[in-house]
């Protein structure tokens, strides 16, 4: 039984490891093809567990477990591939980066020539558009929350920096809130100059690790 198990246990994880990892699969795709390898593990690890049925009944419940992970990543995906679309659309020619997150959140990499000039918080004029179009679409994503996460370059000590990165943080949240978003569905935080993107070498580099971070992800998730 252990045996036939740990065989069924190994074709869950590669379907995990391998083909949700595979870069020419579309988000949906590798979401789907990662729930239905977390679920095979979990089907299988359940019906081992339950007895009477051996490798049987692991396989038996790696094959539920797979069709169920599958259709769940399937849902979740495709909820967030269409945010992180609309996204890509609004934020096209802007600089922010727009990802899928290995955790599967989506991310919004807002660099700092268009959200916030040097040592200060005040929202720049072309961060606006990129945020109104961001509250538009967590209105219609209601179910997801947002952690936004402020930087800084490493100018100045942390006694500036870290005040001013949250600072930015906050008035980012408080932006959206001010276009209809609750305010309960929100965490703000700043790290000041300690997650550079790159070394703080030069001004190129250092304009590149003042930046502002937005998370969007299920509640829940």
């Amino acid at each position: 039984m252990r045996t036939q198990f740990t065989l069924t246990a190994l074709i869950a994880a590669l379907a995990l490891t391998g083909c949700a990892n595979m870069p020419e699969m579309s988000s949906t795709q590798r979401g789907t093809a990662t729930g239905a390898g977390v679920g095979a593990l979990a089907g299988a690890a359940i019906g081992a567990a339950t007895g009477g049925g051996g490798g049987k009944r692991a396989a038996t419940g790696a094959v539920i477990g797979g069709l169920a992970g599958a259709a769940a990543g399937n849902i979740w995906s495709n909820r967030m591939e269409n945010q992180k679309r609309a996204m890509e659309q609004a934020t096209q020619g802007t600089g922010v980066q727009v990802s899928q997150t290995a955790d599967n959140r989506l991310k919004l990499d807002i660099p700092s020539d268009i959200s916030f000039t040097t040592g200060r918080s005040d929202i720049a004029p072309n961060f606006r558009p990129v945020l109104d179009r961001f509250a538009s679409s967590l209105n219609e994503n209601r179910g997801t929350s947002v952690t936004i996460m402020g930087h800084t370059d490493s100018t100045g000590s942390d006694a500036i920096n870290i005040p001013l990165s949250r600072e930015r943080a906050a008035r980012t949240r408080d932006y959206l809130v001010a276009r209809g978003i609750a305010a309960n569905r929100f965490i703000v935080d700043g790290r000041g100059s300690h997650e550079p993107l790159v070394s703080n070498d030069s001004a190129a580099n250092r304009a590149r690790n003042r930046r502002v971070e937005i998370f969007v992800a299920e509640q829940g998730s």
